[in-house]
């Protein structure tokens, strides 16, 4: 266990810190002995604002840091550190990059083509057998899809990754101790043992609090080449991975189910907006071939 690791734990630990301030906080130190010998005040002047705390002990947040990822190592629960070789370097291009990365499994090769497939949790019939598909087709041309684990759309497209052999990647809104939801514990195990990963941003007892899921989608929409949309109601949370995708310059894709489905307004939007209708992955491929 290196220092910068457990410095960013120790840092990420400091509740009274905004997340911005914590990554910033990290980036300004360059050691872990600067950051043991910081006053109240000194905290302060780089965060540049007032701190409501009355005690500091920086030596017991390390120790507290330490003890935290001894535990979750023992669980089988890694994590890496923005600015390390082993980080996903397609989420160094976020503007909010997670200052912490914790995984189970096996991190993507960070050369490896990945593909994002988001969509609603009540999909039509149409829409789970297509996202089934275009997990299937893209394992079967050995490239990954990152989802987010939740049920309908994104479930079904790990499924068919799996299936396809694929080593599928699910991006959760809380710590890995635990599964949500609940009725995907059994996923979750195929894709560890079909040598995937689960990872989140979220340490380890930390709950799949509502307002994760649209923070979580940016690191869907990061990991991804392209994001495919399958099936998407007029405000599904998937648009938001979409919007996400677009905004760090990713294609995006709709399911060719959207455009009959009552289920699809959403992703007829996006349609209208110019993104390409999808079928089979043999349409993204034909895509990526006429980019190059």
């Amino acid at each position: 266990m290196n220092d910068s690791l457990i410095l960013a734990q120790g840092i990420a630990n400091l509740n009274f810190l905004r997340k911005k301030e914590q990554f910033e906080l990290f980036t300004r130190l360059e050691s872990i002995e600067e950051f043991t010998s910081l006053s109240i005040k000194k905290l302060e002047e780089l965060i540049v604002r007032p701190l409501q705390i009355t005690t500091w002990n920086p030596h017991q947040v390390l120790d507290d840091a330490k003890n935290m990822l001894d535990r979750s190592f023992k669980r089988s629960i890694g994590a890496v550190v923005y600015g390390s070789s082993t980080y996903p370097p397609l989420l160094r291009e976020l503007t909010d990059p997670p200052l912490l990365l914790y995984y189970r499994g096996i991190l993507p090769d960070p050369e490896q083509t990945l593909i994002s497939i988001v969509g609603t949790r009540t999909p039509s019939g149409a829409g789970r057998a297509q996202a089934y598909r275009l997990g299937y087709e893209l394992g079967a041309a050995g490239i990954p899809v990152v989802s987010g684990l939740a049920r309908g759309i994104d479930s079904m497209a790990h499924r068919g990754n799996l299936e396809g052999r694929g080593k599928t990647i699910a991006v959760l809104g809380n710590g890995l101790d635990s599964v949500y939801p609940v009725s995907n514990r059994g996923l979750a195990l195929k894709i560890l043992e079909s040598g995937g990963c689960l990872i989140s941003e979220y340490a380890p007892g930390v709950p799949p609090y509502k307002w994760h899921f649209p923070a979580r989608n940016r690191i869907i929409a990061a990991l991804g080449r392209a994001t495919i949309v399958v099936e998407a109601p007029e405000h599904s949370g998937s648009l938001i991975t979409a919007q996400y995708a677009l905004d760090q310059g990713r294609d995006v894709l709709v399911g060719s189910v959207c455009r009959t489905s009552p289920q699809g307004k959403g992703g007829r939007n996006l349609a209208e907006q110019g993104a390409v209708y999808i079928d089979s992955a043999q349409t993204l491929f034909t895509e990526w071939s006429q980019e190059e």
